[in-house]
């Protein structure tokens, strides 16, 4: 609900921006960029059951396209994805981060924003992978209402 409120709240303010360029020439930004990341994962299946927490580091990919189309619509795809990204746990079992998060966020007459997040701290030997699986949806129509919304999110232990 905090992101549907927070996407309205981008589609108004920037509802402005839409008028303005209406008729200009599309304009389009790509930032590629990669950065450190240091976080702590607990993964609850791992270590007999007992659970475990895993500190990861190593480089992020980050993209970021965005588009302005010049008819007032506003476009974004954002795409991160770990890259090498490892870590020993408490117990001493190595891990590896996978996955990707991506979303599409596309603004004209309406709104729709489309969230998927895959991330996947997987350990060696059996009952230590930690998944991480969501999809969520909105679409906005013209008139400002909600026409469709979903948020599937699943956690696994393997």
């Amino acid at each position: 609900m905090k992101k549907l409120v927070l996407l309205l709240a981008l589609g108004a303010a920037t509802a402005g921006v839409f008028v303005t360029t209406v008729g200009a020439s599309a304009t389009t930004t790509t930032q590629n960029t990669t950065f450190p990341i240091d976080l702590f994962v607990s993964i609850p299946c791992a270590n007999g059951g007992a659970g475990d927490i895993v500190e990861l580091t190593g480089p992020l990919h980050d993209l970021f396209h965005i588009t302005s189309d010049g008819n007032g619509g506003f476009h974004l795809k954002q795409h991160d994805q770990p890259q090498e990204v490892k870590g020993i746990s408490a117990s001493g079992v190595q891990y590896t981060a996978t996955g990707v998060t991506q979303e599409e966020f596309n603004a004209t007459a309406g709104v729709t924003d489309t969230f998927i997040n895959n991330f996947r701290i997987i350990g060696q030997g059996p009952g230590n992978n930690f998944i991480v699986h969501e999809v969520e949806h909105v679409t906005v129509n013209a008139n400002g209402d909600v026409t469709a919304t979903f948020d599937n999110f699943s956690v696994d232990c393997k």
